[in-house]
């Protein structure tokens, strides 16, 4: 018994200090590619940026000359959806400042919305949209999710967000 303690000891540190880990695991077997991450829980994470770049994004807005931001909806209502179908909806914008608009990054207020955004800063008088996916598997009932738009715009955070009655 101490033997095959010792050696289940052995072999757990001899994949952490190889450095493969979970992610990599479940990458291999449950197909996975690059730019797929998993959760402890072998959920999957959609984040299109790193934390470390998160702070980099922050920062850089932060320096910008600020600007102004009008999204054409600011609330998006899918309706009656069944539990295993994912819906995506596009919140249009229109930088309407006068200086590039530069979306920092985004705050979700669950794991089963994950917003898209421009990486790029967007144009004086140009479009972009903010993409946003929801996984409604597990849910039940009216689901109401918000996410918070950072970005070098008067205000700098700014709220949309999305309903659906899953069934």
């Amino acid at each position: 018994m101490l033997t095959i303690l010792t050696l289940s000891v052995f072999i757990l540190t001899i994949i952490e200090l190889t450095g493969v880990s979970s992610n990599g695991l479940f990458r291999k077997f449950r197909g996975g590619g690059e730019g797929v991450f998993y959760t402890k829980d072998g959920e999957v994470y959609h984040g299109e940026i790193y934390p470390e770049q998160t702070i980099t994004r922050s920062q850089r807005a932060a320096q910008m000359a600020r600007t102004t931001v009008q999204f054409y909806e600011t609330k998006y209502n899918f309706g009656s959806i069944p539990e295993d179908r994912i819906v995506k909806h596009a919140f249009r914008f229109k930088n309407t400042g006068m200086n590039p608009l530069f979306i920092a990054k985004t705050d979700v207020t669950c794991g089963c919305t994950v917003p898209s955004f421009p990486q790029d800063p967007i144009a004086p008088d140009a479009e972009g949209e903010i993409i946003v996916e929801f996984n409604p598997a597990g849910k039940q009932g009216i689901e109401q999710k918000n996410i918070i738009v950072h970005s070098n715009a008067l205000p700098e955070a700014i709220s949309i967000g999305i309903e659906a009655d899953v069934k």
